[in-house]
């Protein structure tokens, strides 16, 4: 029902900022943003609900990272600073129709049946 496509990855040195996009063909309820660093299981990094009142996002990235949403524009972004090199990964942009309000739900793959196929991070030292 939904359809993601994420843009904006690349090679950035260690402090910088990088802002990741993710289209939706849909208007998701929910959508977060996960990760894979290299050897490493996928992570939950952020979500956000359709209103974009509340957002989650995991103890590596708080206060770093921000998510937000264009709903006119279906499109829901992943704002990275102070970038270290151990968020080296793919990102991955997934969504819900369902509204998640509870930080648990917000955070589990199995909670998002739609994802995109990931645009590469890489942060050197």
């Amino acid at each position: 029902q939904v359809q993601l496509a994420e843009s904006g990855g690349g090679l950035v040195q260690v402090g910088d900022s990088l802002r990741l996009s993710c289209t939706a063909s849909g208007r998701p309820g929910s959508a977060a943003w996960f990760r894979r660093g290299p050897g490493k299981e996928r992570e939950f990094v952020a979500s956000i609900p359709k209103n974009g009142d509340t957002t989650y996002y995991s103890d590596s990235v708080k206060d770093r990272f921000t998510i937000s949403r264009d709903n006119a524009k279906n499109t829901v972004f992943l704002q990275m600073g102070s970038l270290k090199p151990e968020d080296t990964a793919i990102y991955f942009c997934a969504a819900s129709l369902t509204i998640f309000y509870d930080a648990f739900l917000a955070s589990q793959e199995l909670s998002y049946p739609y994802w995109g196929q990931g645009t590469q991070v890489t942060v050197s030292s």
